[in-house]
C-alpha cells in the first residue's frame, strides 16, 4: 500500500516544477482534455515514462522501461536494453 500526495498548483508550469522537484522519476501521468498542453508538459517532466490520460501502472514489453533520478538507472525492455547494457567499441586487427 502506498501513499500519494496531492498538491494544488496554479499553473502547468508550477505543476512541472513541483513534479520535477521530487527525488524520484519513474513514471508520471497527466490528465487533461488539452493534448497539446499535455505533450508539452510531458516533454518537460523528469521521468522515465509519462502517460497522458492513463495510469502510471502500465507495461509494454516493446517499450523501454526505467526511471530517472532515484528511480533507477538505465532502461530495459525493447531494443533500448541493447544500448543500455552494451558498450560500443571499435577494435581493429592488423595482419602480423
Amino acid at each position: 500500500m502506498g501513499i500519494a500526495g496531492i498538491y494544488r498548483v496554479d499553473s502547468p508550469e508550477e505543476a512541472i516544477t513541483v513534479a520535477n522537484n521530487c527525488e524520484y522519476g519513474l513514471a508520471a501521468a497527466i490528465f487533461t482534455r488539452d493534448l497539446t498542453l499535455a505533450r508539452n508538459m510531458a516533454s518537460q517532466l523528469e521521468s522515465g515514462m509519462c502517460h497522458i490520460n492513463s495510469a502510471t501502472i502500465k507495461d509494454d514489453p516493446s517499450m523501454p522501461f526505467g526511471g530517472l533520478k532515484s528511480s533507477g538507472y538505465g532502461r530495459f525492455g525493447s531494443e533500448a536494453c541493447v544500448d543500455e547494457f552494451t558498450e560500443v567499441r571499435w577494435i581493429t586487427v592488423a595482419p602480423p
